[in-house]
């Protein structure tokens, strides 16, 4: 990650298409859109965030949310998941993709962190990672929220818009990631995973682009815009 004073005398971004300084006026406006922006699972403390985004697997926030509300509202720690049990869960999640499997990975992840963590989420990304259906993006995602570091969890918003925007380039989740932590001033980085995943799901989306409503349309330098009128916050 680059120092203060690398980013200062940083030119142009690394995919060579925007300057430093249109690069920190876009999270710039992203800060004063959302100066503390929050994740749409919704979730009761870190243990049920960690279950929901390995529910949210393959499936949306909104479906997770559907059966996740009614069962943190009675299961909300690891001792919990594991009385209610593989089967019991398996009817609390039956409506989201690949239930079955996921059932096998909450109630194995929650014994695990019974046997080894005293019921506390781990704070590394090797250990999260080492949890049952727990990959790359869910340990980044427990790291940005949980512990706030520095982190970015590459999802299918994440990974559009970035090619798409020319920010940064790249053909694996992995790579778009270590391309925007080097890209993204240091002081942004706190927030920049749920800034970029709001902007791709509710103003930059896959089909048709809201750029009449985006606050980065004229620095924006996407191939083809759906609206030439765009508009920026004020100082």
């Amino acid at each position: 990650m680059l120092t203060m004073q690398e980013y200062i005398s940083y030119k142009i971004s690394p995919e060579g298409l925007y300057t430093r300084d249109e690069i920190h006026e876009i999270f710039r406006r992203f800060s004063v859109k959302s100066p503390c922006p929050q994740s749409d699972l919704k979730y009761t403390n870190p243990y049920t965030l960690l279950v929901a985004a390995v529910l949210s697997a393959q499936a949306t926030d909104v479906s997770v949310n559907k059966v996740t509300e009614a069962l943190f509202a009675i299961i909300d720690t690891p001792e919990a998941m594991v009385q209610l049990g593989e089967e019991a869960l398996s009817c609390h999640i039956r409506t989201i993709g690949l239930w079955r499997n996921k059932a096998k990975n909450v109630i194995a992840l929650s014994k695990i962190l019974l046997e080894k963590k005293t019921g506390q989420l781990p704070n590394t990304r090797k250990d999260l990672m080492a949890l049952p259906g727990v990959g790359r993006k869910t340990a980044n995602l427990i790291l940005n929220i949980v512990f706030h570091q520095p982190t970015i969890a590459v999802d299918t918003h994440i990974f559009r818009i970035a090619n798409r925007l020319g920010l940064v380039s790249g053909h694996t989740p992995k790579i778009i990631e270590e391309k925007l932590l080097q890209m993204i001033p240091s002081y942004y980085l706190r927030h920049a995973h749920c800034w970029l995943v709001l902007h791709g799901r509710y103003v930059c989306n896959a089909r048709k682009p809201k750029c009449n409503s985006c606050i980065i349309s004229d620095i924006c330098k996407a191939g083809v815009k759906t609206d030439s009128n765009p508009f920026s916050l004020a100082e």
